[in-house]
């Protein structure tokens, strides 16, 4: 390269720096492009029909989901923890209370062991007849002398607020000496209903209704019909 030509490279370079940063001040450098959310619409939201719509979306969806809760449970055979009645009684406390009635029957009455709660001022219904716990538990035992086979079956069992119905079938062989029978031999079969009401876990009152006029019959021990009586008669004499 000669000498001459030296200036004039150094002038072109020059120039071509000159361009360079006049196009970077006129167009700026590319930057990456934000995407910001777009801006919800304040005037559709803040819509009374809007709102309307989107709670009677959220409720609908809420009873869906509780009916398929229940169906679920009710399947299952499960009662929510804490759950509660119509009137208000605990779901469990009803359990409770069934179960406690059925040892009347399933424990005692059938097998001999007496260890259902009674509330110290339990009353008993017989008819138009009184009777306390005391009576109540040696009718029982006494029941168990002239029925040493006797078992009790729990038919229906139903339980509302404090009260607990129970429709049960009796069945024994009268082998024993018991409640004012002799031992006859005989196998009986009869039904009766039991109200009881329940108190904090113990038996309060109880009302009892049963065949007793069946079981006397299956007994022989019924007496015997008494006979018509005779009818007269004697005709009159023709009047002459």
């Amino acid at each position: 390269m000669t000498v001459a030509a030296a200036p004039l490279l150094q002038g072109l370079r020059a120039v071509a720096t000159a361009r360079v940063t006049a196009r970077h001040l006129l167009v700026p450098p590319l930057r990456p492009v934000v995407t910001k959310p777009a801006r919800c619409d304040r005037q559709r939201i803040d819509d009374p029909a809007t709102h309307f719509r989107v709670m009677e979306m959220v409720m609908r969806t809420y009873n869906i989901l509780l009916s398929a809760m229940a169906a679920l449970a009710a399947l299952a055979g499960v009662v929510p923890c804490g759950a509660t009645t119509v009137a208000g009684t605990r779901a469990d406390s009803l359990e409770l209370n069934k179960s406690i009635t059925r040892k009347v029957y399933e424990e005692g009455l059938s097998q001999g062991r007496f260890e259902v709660p009674y509330t110290t001022d339990f009353v008993g219904h017989g008819g138009r007849n009184t009777f306390t716990h005391t009576d109540g538990m040696a009718e029982a035992k006494g029941w168990r002398k002239a029925f040493p086979d006797l078992n009790i079956t729990i038919e229906k069992q139903v339980a509302e607020q404090d009260l607990v119905a129970v429709h049960w079938t009796a069945r024994g062989t009268n082998t024993g000496a018991g409640n004012g029978l002799p031992a006859t031999g005989r196998a009986v079969e009869i039904t009766g209903t039991t109200l009881f009401r329940m108190d904090d876990g113990r038996i309060a009152e109880e009302w009892t209704c049963a065949n007793s006029l069946g079981l006397m019959k299956q007994l022989g021990l019924l007496p015997p019909p008494a006979a018509a009586p005779a009818s007269s008669t004697s005709a009159s004499a023709p009047a002459r």
